[in-house]
């Protein structure tokens, strides 16, 4: 099991407990230091106070645990509001949402697609901006994210 499958599995019901949901864990190398990074979510946004129960509910259990063999540095994050979609569950919740696609390869001469999010279909994305449409196979994108529109 990976180490963000592992730290999902008992944080889950921890940050629960603090009024939030967990929207993903990450564990990246930055700058040469590992950092394992829980982002959370909560209706009506997440507050730093949020951050700080969750970070200290968690963290004792984290060294109990201990899931990870290297150093590194504990983060809680709110999953924010432009935050990528990853799950099939992600793409179902956010359908009819405004999202921007990350290309490997430019189409019609773009690199980034802006438009509403109209279809998933394991890993495919049908983004519909204006009244063109755009599929894209899951080798496609390298990111697809909530876009905030003001």
């Amino acid at each position: 099991m990976k180490i963000t499958e592992r730290v999902a599995q008992f944080a889950a019901p921890l940050v629960e407990e603090c009024g939030c949901t967990l929207w993903d864990v990450e564990f990246v190398r930055e700058g040469g230091q590992w950092f394992l990074r829980l982002l959370i979510d909560k209706e009506g946004g997440v507050s730093i106070n949020d951050c700080e129960a969750v970070s200290r509910k968690v963290d004792p259990v984290l060294d109990e645990e201990d899931p990870i063999e290297q150093s590194y540095t504990f983060e809680v994050w709110s999953a924010g509001i432009e935050r990528p979609l990853k799950r099939p569950s992600d793409f179902e919740k956010f359908m009819g949402s405004p999202i921007t696609a990350k290309l490997y390869k430019a189409v019609n001469g773009q690199k980034e697609i802006n438009g509403t999010l109209t279809g998933y279909d394991n890993g495919d994305v049908t983004i519909t901006a204006g009244d063109e449409t755009v599929e894209l196979k899951k080798g496609d994108y390298s990111l697809i994210r909530l876009r905030a529109e003001f």
